[in-house]
């Protein structure tokens, strides 16, 4: 495991790679060796990945001799973003639509669909 702190790992930097087709082919598992490197990699820089799927999907893809996927990042972004994870702890997270309210957001979305529908679009 590395270390739970950055400060003592010799490159200050973040490196994140996105889960299908870089680490893993296209929802499939991550290969031993493409582990072992991670994990070499995490002992000199912080490291993460990030991926559209769900967290459940992303953590069967890289997930190699059982634990919590989330323990072997330093970060960990499902969802584009919306599930996020530092260090094995799961951030605070909040919708969009719980944000600002179903209500105001149908009229956001109103709002755009006329605006888009009124655009006078060029024939080409």
């Amino acid at each position: 495991m590395a270390s739970t702190t950055f400060a003592d790992r010799p490159i200050k930097k973040l490196c994140l790679f996105d889960v299908d087709d870089t680490l893993t082919p296209p929802r499939q598992r991550v290969s031993k060796e493409m582990a072992d490197v991670l994990a070499q990699l995490r002992k000199k820089m912080a490291i993460g990945f990030l991926g559209g799927s769900d967290w459940s999907k992303i953590a069967d893809q890289l997930e190699i001799n059982s634990g919590n996927v989330a323990d072997k990042f330093d970060y960990g972004f499902a969802e584009n973003g919306l599930i996020a994870y530092k260090m094995g702890k799961e951030l605070p997270s909040q919708s969009f639509i719980k944000f600002v309210g179903e209500t105001e957001y149908k009229k956001l979305v109103n709002f755009i669909l006329h605006y888009l529908a009124d655009i006078d679009v060029p024939i080409k």
